[in-house]
């Protein structure tokens, strides 16, 4: 087998701080796959009747994997989201696909995507400048969410306590960029410093873990200082992220919820989650699955190609 991930740096930039990427690479050589880490900017794509030659790197063309991983996430520019759809395109299995990569990294749309099927959200608003502030009375109070239209790992979240801070906020956000969309979300008061995190793998759940800010801060990130401990999962837990999964259309998802007083509330969902804390929390190989997983489904597309020719 071999597999390509699609990562921000290719395998020489790569350091301690990748600790996905690093443990794909050792499951991978465990499991005799060949495994390569590549960064967009080494890809080149040429539409035309070659296929099996239509992608280049470094300029040179080269034997196709069986499947891709791509591991950028909301950072998912319109050039890497090409070049995922291009290996979509010659039959190249990828986890995840192009379309569910480029929804769930607009959280405006993961949102709409959210209410529409009935799922439990916070309440959310888009905002643009000006701000009409008769609105923002009328639907919300504080303390209040603002977040980036995308972004990760807890960038781009601020908890605004007061409207001063709001307003000191807003004038800093429209100085340096007057032109930018972000959202306005309710804060869920029962969940501050804590929230859950499942991990969705193949209509199935993996595990979960539940993330605490260490100094009783409002972001409860792992990647940001937070403690993560087990989380057993229930029937109701189940059904609710296993549906999002597959509304969302993705094989592997993180799922980000926050704990309220009649259960949870969708926070987040995340195309390519990191998983060190997970694996701390939950003793699970995660990596190893993540490929095996792959490895399955990419020999069910051969399969299956060689049934219809």
């Amino acid at each position: 087998m071999t597999a390509w991930v699609i990562y921000r740096h290719s395998l020489s930039g790569l350091t301690e701080k990748d600790y996905e990427i690093h443990r794909l690479i050792d499951e991978a050589e465990k499991l005799n796959f060949r495994l390569e880490v590549f960064s967009p900017e080494q890809f080149e794509i040429i539409v035309n009747r070659e296929d099996r030659k239509s992608i280049l790197i470094d300029g040179q063309t080269i034997q196709l994997p069986d499947f891709v991983i791509p591991r950028l996430g909301a950072g998912t520019s319109y050039f890497a989201l090409s070049v995922i759809r291009h290996f979509e395109r010659l039959g190249v299995y990828v986890l995840n696909s192009s379309l569910a990569i480029d929804t769930v990294k607009d959280k405006l749309f993961t949102v709409q995507i959210m209410a529409e099927n009935g799922f439990p959200i916070p309440n959310t608003i888009l905002a643009k400048f000006p701000i009409d502030m008769s609105v923002l009375d009328k639907h919300f109070k504080f303390p209040l969410v603002v977040k980036s239209l995308s972004g990760s790992k807890g960038s781009g979240v601020f908890l605004c306590k007061e409207r001063e801070m709001f307003e000191d906020l807003l004038a800093l956000i429209q100085e340096a960029n007057p032109k930018s969309n972000f959202i306005l979300q309710e804060y869920i008061s029962h969940s501050h410093g804590r929230d859950l995190r499942v991990l969705v793998l193949g209509g199935q759940v993996l595990c979960a873990m539940e993330r605490k800010s260490q100094n009783d801060g409002f972001k409860a990130n792992y990647s940001l200082g937070g403690t993560t401990h087990f989380y057993e999962v229930d029937k109701a837990l189940e059904a609710l992220v296993l549906q999002i999964a597959s509304v969302l259309a993705l094989d592997f998802s993180g799922i980000d919820l926050l704990f309220d007083q009649d259960g949870f509330k969708v926070c987040e969902v995340n195309s390519s989650p990191g998983f060190k804390g997970m694996e701390l929390a939950n003793e699970r190989n995660i990596a190893k699955e993540l490929l095996l997983f792959a490895s399955k489904n990419s020999q069910s597309k051969i399969i299956a190609k060689e049934i219809n020719t």
